[in-house]
């Protein structure tokens, strides 16, 4: 046990001191305000296995997260990152008001703003959850006829049946918060109807697309990973951007298994749906996207389309090369799904190195 926890303890310093070292350069800190801060993390690890950051440490590390998550095209923007910091919270009442607080500030009236909320990090057996993939998302319920909704969402939707939560058997339902305080009881909350924003997918052209009654929330808030900084672990962390418009219309509503939507399109717009050859999965998949390019558009909410996203990525990489820092990269994740050769990205190869501070899944507590 002891030399395990000399282990955890040497781990914890060494990653703080990456960090410590790392932040403070780029904030311009001093060389005696980088010893005198070393020294004190040191000697609250070695005294009680584990440090707090600062305000400004826990900001800008969220920051740095961002700059190194190899996944995310839309890096250009990491030192706007609106950081809420609620490492004070402890009962499940003012975590679920946070969350609240997030889904509001984020989606701004449309204008969306890239927002972190960080809740208190995880020591020895206290930890805050938050089960949901992302703080909205669409239920998916098994039915005789098939599966009705996202079936991305089976699992979630039947453990919030399980908790007590009343299906709807809609297409487009949307899931409740689900919080856990240490190993307590998960608790189960709705969210009010006034915070969410959701549009409905129209096209400019085709007016029957708005008989296929398809819509979709307007900020991706991702809220089951942990987001790690300087040794320190904080298992509730979600965060957002704004959405790209092919996550939406080139996956979440065209995979064959989501909401599969290209076959009836493709029918609609009175295409060969029998054959490759005709090329119907492109041509329907584009409407798609122009579809929802255009709704967003029309309802005032922040999209951007993966052409822009591409360019704005080569931004960040001209940034950060003038920075003296190596930009990483998933180049799977990064190229978009649509017309990906004609990106700069695709033509590029990337070092997929996981650098921290960063973003991390975590075992599905369901």
């Amino acid at each position: 046990m002891i030399i395990g926890g000399f282990i955890l303890i040497n781990g914890i310093l060494k990653e703080a001191e990456d960090f410590i070292r790392s932040c403070y350069r780029e904030l311009n800190k001093t060389e005696q305000e980088l010893e005198d801060r070393l020294n004190h993390i040191h000697k609250k690890v070695v005294s009680k296995g584990y440090y707090e950051h600062t305000a400004e440490e826990l900001e800008y590390g969220a920051k740095m997260a961002w700059r190194n998550s190899n996944r995310c095209i839309g890096r250009l923007f990491w030192d706007h990152l609106h950081v809420i910091d609620k490492r004070h919270l402890n009962t499940e009442d003012e975590i679920m008001e946070a969350l609240f607080e997030h889904i509001e500030t984020a989606t701004n009236k449309g204008r969306i703003r890239p927002t972190i909320t960080i809740f208190p990090q995880k020591v020895a057996h206290k930890t805050v959850r938050i089960w949901n993939h992302q703080l909205i998302r669409y239920a998916g319920y098994h039915t005789e006829q098939g599966v009705l909704g996202d079936p991305d969402s089976l699992a979630f939707t039947e453990t919030c049946i399980k908790l007590g939560w009343e299906p709807k058997y809609g297409k487009f339902d949307v899931l409740p918060l689900v919080i856990q305080m240490n190993k307590q009881r998960p608790r189960l909350v709705e969210i009010p109807d006034n915070l969410l924003l959701e549009v409905p997918i129209r096209h400019p052209d085709y007016q029957w697309f708005e008989d296929l009654q398809l819509k979709w929330y307007a900020v991706p808030m991702v809220s089951d990973m942990k987001l790690e900084i300087g040794g320190i672990t904080y298992t509730a962390a979600p965060f957002n951007g704004w959405y790209m418009g092919t996550e939406i219309g080139a996956r979440n509503l065209a995979d064959e298994w989501r909401y599969n939507m290209l076959p009836q399109i493709g029918s609609l717009m009175e295409l060969d749906v029998r054959s490759n050859r005709s090329l119907w999965k492109d041509r329907a998949l584009l409407e798609l996207n122009t579809a929802v390019l255009h709704s967003f558009k029309e309802d005032g909410v922040s999209i951007v389309d993966h052409h822009t996203a591409a360019q704005q990525f080569k931004k960040f990489e001209e940034k950060e090369m003038r920075k003296g820092r190596s930009v990483t990269g998933n180049w799977a994740w990064l190229i978009p799904p649509l017309a990906p050769a004609t990106t700069h990205i695709y033509h590029k190869p990337y070092k997929n190195e996981v650098k921290k501070p960063n973003y991390f899944y975590q075992n599905t507590p369901y």
